[in-house]
């Protein structure tokens, strides 16, 4: 025979009781969960500045001939804007942007993206795979990707063209 309390669900008290622990938990769990999110974003903008890099030199590879990475929507020779409106990728020989090779949509707001001297304009690949300024000098630099209270990403661009991302111990301010 079963005792009618197993049949009869829960009580009021215990329905209160799980309630208030659920509560507990999602008060500890969603801040944390914002700044993981936030942490996230910040690494995204700084692997797909590597992708579009990658792209841009395995690109002017294929090609025999320079392909740039710029701020969009301009094109590279048009001044600097900032990097967290998104970028293009584009053949040298048309740096209008009518023929961009790929794009990437602008930073979530709050991301900020830096890049000291020789890549604060653009990055222009040779058909070697090298990163060469216009004028032809060597191009290598740092971007800094930045979200306030978050540890900043360093796109860090060598000398043999080639991207990485390091996790700085900086927080951004």
């Amino acid at each position: 025979m079963q005792s009618s309390r197993a049949l009869a669900g829960l009580t009021l008290l215990e329905l209160m009781a799980g309630l208030a622990i659920a509560g507990i938990v999602l008060a500890l769990g969603v801040p944390a969960f914002g700044g993981w999110f936030a942490e996230q974003q910040v690494q995204d903008r700084a692997d797909a500045l590597v992708h579009a890099l990658d792209v841009a030199r395995s690109e002017a590879i294929r090609r025999g001939d320079r392909v740039d990475v710029c701020p969009a929507p301009a094109a590279c020779d048009a001044g600097a804007l900032p990097w967290e409106g998104g970028w293009i990728v584009v053949a040298d020989a048309a740096r209008s942007g009518a023929s961009a090779v790929a794009r990437e949509r602008a930073a979530p707001a709050g991301i900020t993206i830096r890049g000291n001297r020789p890549v604060a304009d653009y990055v222009s690949y040779t058909a070697a795979g090298h990163a060469r300024r216009f004028d032809g000098a060597l191009q290598m630099g740092t971007f800094t990707i930045c979200r306030t209270g978050q540890r900043a990403r360093k796109v860090i661009l060598a000398n043999s063209g080639r991207a990485r991302v390091d996790m700085s111990t900086d927080t951004c301010p």
